[in-house]
């Protein structure tokens, strides 16, 4: 109890968490250099399996290199449009699911797959925990961004490989996310896609479960359930 935050730093958080969103539309307004100083020092503070920190934040403002990527993202668009069907695929081609050129900066996060040699503590038995660790780093960097009124969009919907080559990463290099950045009119109540119907948000309740995927509360945790139950 002694190291827990104080209420008013509690709610800070928590309204991070829950006011986050994946934005697509952006101002032109440049992000400050302190700012964008601070969200990229909270993105490197990420935890990583062995401290390995296998990240890197390849900034980029470039117009032309801002356009090759975004030709791919419509040629993996494109792919995707058509595995959809029906409704479901007017509804997606209403989406707008990038802003790569109208945000004053995309940040492409990277996993440096050999960082500290072949034998890191945590990989050993799952060596995809650098890929997981550099989720972790994404995920800093989104909440920080929040803090700071700067919204942020992953842009999925593009080839690895492809941005790998417009990037020149070297082969041990993968890209994790593709990240636009920039200030926007409003954060929305809900996500986009909740909000559009595209899938609902799932009950807390519906997601936790007891000591095995199949197990049934037993008494012990009778009480946390009711605590679910009522959220």
């Amino acid at each position: 109890m002694d190291h827990a935050f104080s209420e008013s730093e509690k709610a800070g958080f928590y309204r991070a968490v829950f006011e986050r969103r994946d934005c697509r539309r952006f101002l032109p307004e440049p992000i400050p250099d302190q700012a964008l100083v601070r969200i990229l020092e909270a993105a490197h503070h990420a935890p990583s399996v062995g401290f390995m920190q296998p990240w890197d934040f390849i900034l980029i403002c470039d117009p032309r290199i801002r356009e090759k990527i975004h030709e791919a993202f419509l040629r993996a668009n494109a792919e995707a449009e058509k595995l959809f069907e029906g409704k479901r695929r007017q509804q997606y081609a209403g989406l707008k699911l990038e802003g790569i050129r109208e945000s004053p900066l995309n940040i492409c996060v990277t996993c440096q797959r050999d960082r500290f040699g072949p034998v890191v503590l945590g990989k050993t038995c799952q060596p995809e925990m650098d890929l997981y660790s550099t989720v972790c780093a994404v995920q800093n960097l989104w909440l920080a961004a929040r803090v700071e009124g700067i919204g942020v969009g992953w842009v999925s919907i593009v080839h690895a490989d492809e941005l790998s080559t417009i990037l020149r990463l070297p082969r041990q290099v993968v890209p994790v996310a593709y990240l636009c950045l920039g200030y926007v009119e409003e954060f929305a109540p809900q996500p986009e896609l909740q909000a559009a119907g595209w899938l609902p948000r799932l009950p807390l309740k519906e997601v936790v479960r007891f000591e095995g995927w199949e197990s049934s509360p037993s008494k012990a945790w009778q009480r946390f359930c009711q605590e679910l139950e009522n959220r």
